[in-house]
């Protein structure tokens, strides 16, 4: 087998750039379809994309956690 590719695999790397997603945590969760219907009527009402609205609601949900240590 020879060590040239072929000329389809043969990319110029001069201007590639580091992975900018590399390193952010992200996870994908499942929400019931109740669930996520009240969450996108909520976050349409307040103007904020889905992501934002739960984001937002989780880090209450900690800082109440951390409060009752």
């Amino acid at each position: 087998m020879p060590d040239d590719l072929l000329p389809e695999y043969d990319f110029d790397y001069s201007q590639a750039q580091p992975n900018r997603f590399a390193g952010r945590a992200a996870a994908t969760v499942t929400l019931r379809p109740d669930v996520l219907t009240y969450l996108e009527a909520r976050a349409t009402a307040k103007g904020l994309s889905l992501g934002e609205m739960v984001n937002d609601m989780l880090e209450k949900d900690i800082e109440l956690i951390e409060a009752v240590k």
